[in-house]
């Protein structure tokens, strides 16, 4: 069995964008599973056949397929023609290899993309069914089987296998724009993200650190996060944006309970000048509605006018327990629990304002010089870009000299650049 056969759910509905978004998934698989033993990836009717070559780690493949979006399940899968008998005997073939419990019940699940066949579904089902039972003595269970055999046939060949794996579902990457990711660290925003790239949707993160003023504890919490995040979505950029220098500015002319408010207005005023120069069509936080004082209605309206891209939060009704459940799935939560030093909590008052008008925010920001202080913030970001399979940073020096331009490194201070190319 050196197949795996791939179904989709959602790209089913597309009409007739659905060509676009199925040769968007192939080219994801292809990536995912670059350096994994796939001989190639092919379009059937419906679904996709992954080849696996001789020397394929099976447990690896699995694991790469499972994190790419657009895929509703998978199953480990052999081949065969058309004709029932000799259908018949490799199933039973296949169902002899060696090391697996066998079920006590079992049932054959056909189903027939070329419907010219002369026998129905059904009497495909019956006629395997009968030659499984006569060969296994397994009893036949329609309603709840221990084992399901699932029979496709495709014009002149057929595949089956046994049983099936979730997918990760949802869209393939890249198919529904780009979004700005503010990734925090905490628990909350790696989720968001997640969400946003399973709908389609390419993440860039944005990460404010208080370095040197607070360690560097942060940043390499935002650079695990992104990378455990690209093994996603292939392919990834981090922004590292010092914020130390505006808040020592706020503090001297900003009323301490309207802090945390002009914290977030500068940090979206520059989160929106860096989603504007890789094209991207939104910002999205990690943000829950009442979570903490900046998350009021109140507030989230004084914060979302400094920008004037959508702001998108995926979290937004849901609780903590909820969002801890889905990072621990993720595996985003124990990255993000490990201790830090977050920029937000400096040089915060113990009781900050949590309803604020934009008039009050807007006479408390004529102190400061918001476009130097974004500019500055900008022209000082560290760019880290992330790829998998083969995941790690790839620094802007080691590309440059690959191509002979001579680029900065990304791990230092270089500015906001325009996005890495599309791969294909």
């Amino acid at each position: 069995m050196r197949s795996i056969v791939i179904h989709y759910n959602e790209i089913a509905l597309k009409g007739r964008n659905r060509p676009y978004f199925m040769s968007r998934l192939v080219r994801n698989i292809r990536q995912a599973t670059a350096d994994a033993g796939v001989s190639f990836v092919r379009v059937l009717n419906g679904r996709f056949e992954v080849e696996l070559a001789p020397d394929a780690d099976l447990d690896v493949v699995r694991d790469r397929l499972s994190r790419v979006f657009g895929i509703g399940n998978f199953a480990r899968a052999g081949r065969s023609g058309v004709d029932l008998e000799q259908l018949g005997r490799d199933i039973i073939d296949g169902l002899n290899l060696p090391g697996g419990r066998e079920p006590a019940s079992f049932r054959i699940a056909a189903r027939r993309a070329d419907k010219r066949h002369g026998m129905t579904s059904m009497d495909i089902e019956r006629t395997l069914g009968a030659m499984v039972q006569a060969a296994k003595g397994w009893k036949v269970d329609l309603g709840n089987p221990e084992m399901t055999i699932r029979v496709e046939m495709l014009g002149t060949e057929t595949f089956y296998s046994f049983g099936n794996e979730q997918g990760a579902g949802g869209l393939p990457t890249g198919v529904s724009g780009r979004v700005a990711c503010l990734l925090s660290g905490g628990i909350d925003s790696p989720v968001a993200a997640w969400r946003m790239m399973r709908r389609g949707c390419r993440a860039y993160f944005i990460h404010f650190h208080s370095y040197p003023v607070l360690s560097r504890a942060s940043q390499e919490k935002a650079s695990e996060l992104a990378r455990l995040l690209t093994t996603w979505q292939l392919h990834s950029r981090l922004y590292l944006v010092p914020f130390a220098d505006i808040q020592q500015k706020a503090l001297m002319t900003v009323d301490p309970a309207l802090r945390v408010v002009i914290y977030r207005r500068l940090m979206f005023r520059i989160a929106e000048q860096i989603a504007r120069r890789v094209r991207a069509q939104a910002l999205v936080t990690g943000e829950v509605v009442g979570q903490v004082a900046s998350q009021t209605l109140e507030n989230m309206t004084v914060i979302d006018a400094a920008a004037s891209l959508p702001v998108l939060r995926p979290l937004i009704g849901m609780d903590k327990d909820e969002i801890v459940e889905a990072a621990k799935t993720l595996g985003t939560y124990p990255i993000s629990i490990i201790p830090d030093q977050d920029c937000c909590t400096l040089f915060t008052p113990k009781h900050p304002a949590t309803s604020t008008s934009i008039e009050q925010i807007e006479q408390a920001e004529r102190g400061l010089d918001a476009d130097a202080l974004v500019e500055a913030a900008i022209a000082a970001a560290a760019v880290e870009d992330f790829k998998f399979p083969m995941i790690g940073l790839r620094t802007r020096e080691s590309e440059g000299a690959e191509r002979g331009n001579g680029a900065p490194r990304a791990t230092e201070p270089g500015g906001v650049q325009g996005p890495p190319p599309e791969k294909t």
